[in-house]
């Protein structure tokens, strides 16, 4: 992926938290820039998570344990990331809503085996 693929992918993400922020009681992000940074540390924890435990127990997961791990994920980038801050249920609020938004508009891009030609 192209640099500029990266860029948007990591704008659209940051709106969609900043909206998630605004629907989801227990969860927020404090400006543009701060939802920009937390987008960054959310998918590098992701991508951590996924090497330490596979790629079935990651955020980038579907049903019930990507569920959890991004809730997981969530709660744990506030310590990294200045104005985001989500309470437990904030964090699990805040993972569903994401879950759904992304059914509908995908922040990453998915490749089957397919389609890598």
């Amino acid at each position: 992926m192209h640099i500029l693929g990266h860029i948007v992918r990591f704008v659209v993400s940051a709106l969609v938290l900043m909206f998630v922020g605004y629907v989801v009681p227990g969860f927020g992000v404090m400006g543009f820039w701060s939802a920009i940074l937390a987008a960054i540390v959310i998918t590098l924890l992701g991508l951590a998570m996924e090497a330490l435990f596979g790629r079935r127990i990651s955020p980038y997961g579907r049903g019930i344990v990507g569920f959890i791990s991004g809730a997981i994920v969530i709660y744990v980038a506030q310590l990294f990331v200045p104005g985001l801050h989500a309470s437990i249920l904030g964090a699990l609020l805040a993972s569903l809503v994401i879950g759904i938004i992304d059914l509908f508009i995908p922040t990453n891009l998915r490749r089957t085996h397919g389609d890598e030609h």
